[in-house]
């Protein structure tokens, strides 16, 4: 291609400074280097993960950045020793790597793996081939999707179908996958079972899939958005409860509605509060309550007897999915109509207007926002 070797200058939503609004800038993207791939990001969904961090996070996180960690688009180039893409091909940029050689990606007990961007933050600056303005611009997560153009390591990317409808299957680069697999292969909902789903964002509801294809029996969806009621249904709630229309906790109201707690149950609101409920609400003997919504600068406690007396705690990270390996799968489950994509996807915007999408998402109007670019 024309560009292959060259620099090139394109449009990206520059986050400058924590809680400052995104601003669209022309920022240079160098070429890729050694097992690395620059692509054309085609369309990227807004994933609360980035709100988060330029928002939430109070830790001094690295910026300038650019965020965006959800999307999908086309090879431009790829760098010496690159064997396994071509330009042309249909990609997803992956937050989790999968190298296929370390101890953890050998491993069949995690997804994670030693090579993965975030495992080195201190050298975030060496590793990014974007700059704008003279300054060096921190790649969010070793993707950075908010931008015309990108570069990711090879290990961190997955070639999928070429049929694959790109403005749809970026969302299977977090929220969905994390969601539907936190169910499927965390939590390992089992047929017959009673589920609870807390906060019904992309995650939450992605989660309500993943339990009622791994066929529970009931699934209690939990959000004070009395909204959300309808589309936790169709989904595959079989029950909507809004903690607001309670005076008691909402962990004893579900032990009420399902004599003893629900077998399994899935946090997806990023609340460490919420996250106590989400286990307390669970069957003391043998409930499983998995930690899923993302959030590091707050503690989570309990009572230690509430484990001592059967129930597990666990956490799942990108759904438990080996990325690599596991997204292209994902894909043709969706192409095939196994899994649901279309269905989450409420509005679709330019990347001019990112800062809108956040609005959207944080006043409870959309379930995910994807970015065309």
């Amino acid at each position: 291609m024309a560009t292959t070797g060259k620099v090139i200058k394109c449009k990206a939503a520059v986050a400058w400074e924590p809680k400052k609004l995104l601003t669209i800038e022309e920022i240079e993207v160098a070429p890729p280097q050694a097992h690395e791939v620059r692509l054309k990001v085609v369309a990227t969904g807004v994933c609360h993960s980035d709100y988060y961090v330029l928002y939430e996070d109070i830790r001094d996180y690295a910026f300038p950045c650019v965020l965006g960690h959800e999307g999908a688009g086309i090879v431009e180039s790829v760098g010496p020793g690159v064997t396994r893409f071509k330009p042309g091909d249909k990609v997803i940029p992956l937050f989790v790597s999968q190298c296929g050689e370390c101890q953890l990606c050998l491993s069949d007990k995690t997804n994670q793996c030693v090579k993965n961007w975030t495992v080195d933050e201190k050298n975030m600056e060496s590793k990014s081939r974007f700059t704008c303005k003279g300054k060096v611009i921190i790649q969010f997560m070793g993707t950075s999707t908010f931008s015309e153009y990108t570069v990711v390591r090879e290990v961190a990317l997955t070639k999928i179908s070429d049929s694959a409808p790109l403005d749809k299957v970026c969302l299977l680069g977090c929220g969905i996958s994390t969601g539907y697999g936190a169910a499927i292969n965390t939590a390992k909902v089992q047929p017959g079972s009673t589920c609870a789903v807390f906060g019904l964002g992309a995650v939450g509801l992605a989660a309500v899939m993943g339990c009622q294809a791994a066929g529970a029996s009931r699934i209690i969806a939990v959000d004070i958005n009395k909204d959300k009621s309808s589309k936790a249904k169709e989904f595959g709630a079989t029950d909507f409860v809004n903690p607001k229309d309670y005076k008691k906790p909402i962990q004893e109201v579900l032990m009420e509605m399902t004599d003893g707690g629900v077998d399994f149950s899935l946090e997806c609101a990023g609340n460490v509060d919420v996250m106590r409920c989400a286990l307390e609400s669970t069957r003391r003997a043998w409930g499983v309550s998995v930690i899923v919504g993302w959030v590091d600068v707050k503690d989570v406690s309990t009572k230690p007897v509430d484990l001592i007396c059967g129930r597990t705690w666990k956490g799942s990270y990108f759904g438990g999915w080996k990325s690599v390996q596991s997204v292209p799968k994902l894909v043709s489950d969706y192409m095939d109509k196994k899994i649901k994509v279309d269905e989450f996807i409420t509005h679709t915007l330019p990347l001019e207007k990112v800062n809108e999408a956040f609005d959207l998402m944080i006043t409870g109007k959309s379930i995910r926002t994807v970015l065309k670019m």
